[in-house]
């Protein structure tokens, strides 16, 4: 058995037991089989957000259809996707959104030199523009809460408005997932590991 917290379940990994399916009314019982079954294109079907937000059935039913065209449906490449996601599980010291995602940005093609300049917070120097946009872009509306002019043109210049619209939109949904994981302290899947650095450079 996995060492997690005493407030831990054991099979949903965080502070709320998995959703049982026998619960939910019909349109929720149909998200459930999206995220269980074998065809689901969630990294970690009910183990994590998708599983906690099946606990309110109504949320779960309006965030289905926004998280399936920002993840997938918009015109952004997905090696864009997976950086805007690791910019925003950096800039919220997020474990588990960061464990599931650095894979699948490699996947995407994604260089690890870039994934390790986001991991570390270095410098962009050196990367490909649009790459460079997308961590500036997240770096700065993380941690000042602004987004200056210079770097909204920049970002504008790359990406268009239309996309720009939604690159910001797949951040902000990632943050509001970021959140949803604190607080019930969902915990890393069997077998994976910390992977991002606290603030004192140790991996928590």
């Amino acid at each position: 058995m996995p060492d997690f917290p005493t407030d831990i379940d054991p099979d949903s990994g965080s502070r709320l037991p998995l959703p049982r399916r026998d619960d939910l009314p019909a349109a929720a019982q149909a998200i459930f089989d999206q995220l269980a079954g074998p065809s689901s294109r969630s990294l970690v079907g009910l183990y994590g957000p998708g599983g906690l937000r099946l606990h309110s059935p109504q949320l779960a039913a309006i965030a289905q259809p926004l998280n399936r065209y920002l993840r997938w449906e918009t015109d952004l490449p997905g090696a864009v996707r997976e950086i805007a996601i690791l910019v925003t599980a950096r800039a919220h010291d997020c474990q588990f959104e960061w464990a599931q995602h650095e894979p699948a940005a490699l996947a995407e093609g994604v260089a690890p030199a870039t994934v390790e300049a986001i991991r570390s917070g270095g410098p962009v120097d050196g990367l490909d523009e649009t790459e460079a946009a997308v961590i500036a872009l997240g770096r700065e509306l993380f941690e000042t809460h602004r987004l200056s002019a210079a770097t909204f043109a920049r970002a504008q210049a790359v990406f268009g408005t239309r996309n720009l619209v939604d690159l910001v939109s797949l951040m902000g949904m990632y943050a509001a997932t970021a959140a949803l994981l604190a607080a019930f302290d969902v915990q890393l899947r069997p077998g994976q590991q910390a992977r991002l650095p606290n603030r004192k450079g140790q991996t928590e």
